[in-house]
């Protein structure tokens, strides 16, 4: 018997068991034979809106919120699920010829006509923590659903660059500072829909807080006793916030 991870649009189904809440199982839902499933571990993934036929007591319920809910492992599996059915669900065709691709293992595709293969794509991307003092630098993009809410600086990786590189690039662009001492914080898998966020930490050395090319609506620097509203976990962002907050990095780390 294994788990099912029913995902699609930032959803995942979850059955409704005596108040507690958990993953279907394959012998609670069926799926059709016509379904695109990917198979690993003990779980089965598969998109949300091929499967009409839901039993009792099934619920649809926030990706992202589900980490509350979910043992980590399981978090872990289902985000990985929602991955590749959200990169089966975009990416159908060859870019080389058009012709339409056929699956070739659990984690790629394959076109019949060149033979070309493809896999789940990720889009690098960064945040950072830049320290000035015992403060912290929080900032409003125009991204973000939440007006209220203020997080790190953060931004893709372009091509050509390391990822200190972006670090350094991302807060000119975005704020206008400059920093020093950028330091890895760790990485996080983020399937909304496609990224892999690596977390830093940076040190402030000059130049006067602006808001120049439209990324960023709002910010400044904060004490760890006077937040503002800061994302919800289980992001890097707030992970890495929470980390400072805790005393993590001090002005000598």
């Amino acid at each position: 018997m294994k788990e099912l991870l029913i995902t699609g649009n930032s959803k995942i189904l979850l059955m409704n068991d005596n108040g507690k809440l958990r993953l279907p199982t394959s012998e609670e839902i069926a799926l059709s034979p016509d379904i695109e499933t990917f198979d690993f571990q003990n779980y089965v993934a598969a998109n949300l809106s091929e499967v009409t036929d839901l039993p009792e007591g099934s619920i649809v319920y926030g990706l992202r919120e589900s980490w509350e809910i979910l043992p980590p492992e399981k978090y872990t599996a289902a985000t990985k699920g929602a991955e590749l059915v959200n990169w089966s669900e975009s990416e159908k065709f060859c870019s080389r010829d058009g012709e339409k691709l056929q699956r070739a293992s659990q984690i790629s595709k394959c076109c019949p006509r060149c033979g070309r293969e493809y896999f789940p794509r990720l889009n690098p991307a960064i945040v950072v923590l830049v320290l000035k003092g015992s403060e912290a630098l929080l900032v409003h993009a125009h991204t973000l659903k939440n007006p209220d809410v203020l997080t790190l600086v953060a931004g893709y990786v372009e091509t050509g660059e390391s990822l200190e590189e972006c670090v350094r690039r991302e807060i000119k662009e975005e704020t206008n500072l400059d920093v020093s001492d950028v330091k890895y914080f760790g990485s996080q898998a983020w399937p909304f829909p496609f990224q892999l966020m690596m977390g830093f930490t940076a040190r402030y050395s000059g130049g006067e807080l602006k808001f120049a090319d439209g990324e960023i609506t709002a910010g400044g620097f904060f004490c760890p006793d006077a937040m503002p509203v800061l994302p919800t976990m289980p992001s890097l962002s707030r992970v890495i916030i929470e980390e400072w907050r805790a005393g993590k990095f001090n002005s000598n780390s």
